[in-house]
């Protein structure tokens, strides 16, 4: 008698899903019929996501979070009617257009514009000073390239270059700068976190709001720990292999570069939306931090001669990817979509203290210890220091 065969588990599962969509499509196709039809005037909820300010001219790009078409017949600005372009044709939920606004602004002063509907509903929208949007252009993207190589490439490369002078300076020396790094970090998160959510306000709300900023810190905070705990078993088979440093410092170095991809574009989209403040906080802080992944890298090498040549690699593949961030976080143009950027650095920030806070522990394996408390005090209140100062900075500019 020969035994049944058995239908494989992924064929289950594919056939289970198969069940489930198709009641779901079922029940959408005819449960839209059943309902009544609404009554009443339409909802227009129309709200502007980006602004941009030219000699002349105002670029609005609205977005549709209501639930009706919405048509803009006039436009004005400062209680006068002004000439505009764009929004031909009803704007459908979820969709967005670009106003371009006709009118002479001065530089400094403030704006109240009204978009008025087809139906008669004024929806506002306020411009506290004017001022010409910056040019995204190859200036910019340019100053992009340059602060990835100076959050990213130098600071790791010179963390391997320090390496004789920590070394000599013994562990509690290096347990009290990894604590200090920790402070600082943890208080960027912090800051992080609070001008994500400001940035996720002044959007639409269509997309979630403050939930993609915490979906963003969330999903970049498990796949980073997933790619670490990986890497982390394939050094520890590559050890047992018989691998050499080279090898292993390669394997930290990329896993290193990860998380600077994801600095570079909690940098980046802080700039794109004007966040100038915070945009140097993330310099300074990554900056920091960046010097101690590059200890982690030349841990493997420390009974080899490295050269010069072969370290500066190595820098540029763990600190590279913070260019290809700043690069794309740069490119931003919504909010929303920067917020959701800053809450993936806040999650690169957050698996990084992780990984750091069991480094921080001495000769008897104790973690907080009065040097290592200290340090960490240090390190949130020299962010801290350094935040007031650039914010200060930035008023005087503007």
């Amino acid at each position: 008698m020969t035994a049944k065969r058995q239908v494989p588990v992924w064929a289950m599962a594919l056939g289970v899903l198969a069940v489930m969509a198709a009641v779901l499509v079922a029940l959408g196709s005819l449960g839209g019929d059943t309902l009544p039809e609404r009554k009443g005037p339409p909802i227009e909820d129309l709200r502007v996501e980006k602004t941009v300010l030219r000699p002349g001219e105002i670029d609005l790009t609205v977005r549709n979070a209501g639930p009706d078409p919405v048509t803009v017949a006039q436009v004005f600005v400062n209680d006068t009617y002004v000439d505009f372009s764009g929004g031909d044709e009803p704007v459908d939920r979820l969709g967005k257009e670009t106003l371009t606004v006709n009118y002479p602004w001065l530089d400094g002063n403030p704006l109240e514009i009204g978009m008025l509907t087809s139906t008669g509903v004024v929806i506002p929208h306020s411009i506290a000073a004017a001022v010409e949007t910056p040019d995204t252009g190859g200036g910019f993207l340019w100053s992009m390239i340059l602060i990835g190589f100076y959050v990213g490439v130098i600071p790791v490369t010179l963390g391997m270059l320090a390496l004789p002078v920590l070394r000599r300076g013994g562990r509690r020396w290096t347990s009290a700068l990894i604590a200090f790094t920790v402070g600082l970090l943890g208080f960027l998160a912090i800051d992080g976190t609070l001008e994500a959510l400001d940035l996720s306000a002044a959007g639409s709300g269509v997309f979630g709001g403050d939930a993609i900023v915490f979906l963003g810190a969330g999903l970049a905070f498990l796949l980073l720990s997933g790619i670490d705990a990986w890497m982390k078993s394939r050094r520890k088979k590559r050890q047992e292999e018989g691998a050499s440093g080279w090898q292993l410092a390669l394997m930290v170095a990329i896993g290193i570069g990860l998380h600077n991809f994801g600095e570079g574009l909690a940098i980046g989209s802080a700039y794109s939306v004007g966040e100038l403040a915070l945009g140097t906080f993330l310099i300074i802080g990554f900056a920091i931090h960046n010097t101690t992944e590059g200890l982690a890298i030349v841990a493997p090498l420390a009974t080899e001669k490295p050269r010069l040549r072969a370290l500066l690699g190595l820098g540029l593949i763990a600190g590279g990817p913070a260019v290809a961030g700043a690069l794309l976080g740069g490119s931003v143009s919504s909010s929303e979509l920067a917020a959701a950027l800053i809450g993936i650095g806040v999650g690169a920030i957050l698996q990084v203290v992780v990984q750091l806070v069991p480094a921080m522990k001495d000769g008897a394996g104790k973690i907080l210890t009065p040097v290592t408390s200290a340090a960490i005090g240090a390190g949130a209140l020299a962010l801290y220091l350094t935040g007031r100062k650039g914010a200060a900075v930035v008023e005087m500019e503007v």
